[in-house]
């Protein structure tokens, strides 16, 4: 992207915002609270659009004007999971009914639903409703959402958030499993010290602009 710029109701929020993402990268992205991390994810996402500048999310142009734009957000959103702050599961639906509604949304088998719960801890979870699950749960049935879905593109706001010890493995679990297939990460934390082992690069957010971070990675 190049000197984006994206407005929430009226108010700049990102300006002049430069970021290349490489094929098998994960970024870590840093900044304080109302910085516009949430609301850069969110377009990347193609949930909102740029009000300005270019930027091509997997080959798309999502700055494009009208409906050329529109079908372009539209189209990268099958290719790509975000984890937002609140879980995007059905609250009346069972975990296992979330998830086996995700595949064959998406073209997948049922079982891959059940190998995902599965694969984060949540197998005797599955007829649980999901409004009566915990945090920590909903968390780790939306990283099973994100397994399932293989994204091309992971956008990850405040992963670590809810998991326990023993969980919070899985977000590492599962930026490889997208690094392994040449897919890209954006990792947004407060806690660099967890960035540090899990990113290639990365950048914080000041102004509404994108520096590099004053935290080494390896």
């Amino acid at each position: 992207m190049e000197s984006v710029r994206v407005d929430i109701a009226g108010t700049p929020v990102l300006r002049g915002l430069d970021l290349r993402l490489e094929a098998g990268e994960v970024v870590g992205l840093l900044g304080p609270n109302g910085s516009g991390k949430s609301t850069l994810l969110r377009m990347l996402a193609g949930l909102i659009p740029p009000a300005g500048g270019r930027c091509r999310v997997l080959g798309a142009d999502i700055s494009a004007d009208g409906a050329a734009g529109r079908a372009a957000r539209a189209a990268v959103r099958t290719s790509v999971t975000l984890i937002g702050h609140q879980p995007a599961l059905y609250p009346q639906l069972e975990l296992g009914e979330n998830l086996r509604l995700v595949a064959r949304l998406t073209g997948r088998d049922e079982t891959d639903a059940t190998a995902a719960l599965e694969s984060v801890g949540l197998a005797a979870a599955t007829h649980r409703r999901a409004d009566q699950c915990s945090h920590g749960m909903l968390r780790r049935a939306d990283l099973a959402r994100a397994l399932l879905t293989e994204p091309h593109l992971l956008l990850l706001d405040e992963a670590h958030a809810g998991l326990d010890r023993d969980s919070v493995h899985l977000v590492q679990v599962l930026t490889e499993a997208v690094r392994s297939r040449s897919g890209a990460c954006v990792l947004v934390s407060h806690e660099r010290d967890r960035l540090r082992p899990m990113v290639d690069r990365a950048v914080e957010l000041v102004d509404g602009a994108v520096v590099p971070a004053s935290v080494s990675v390896p």
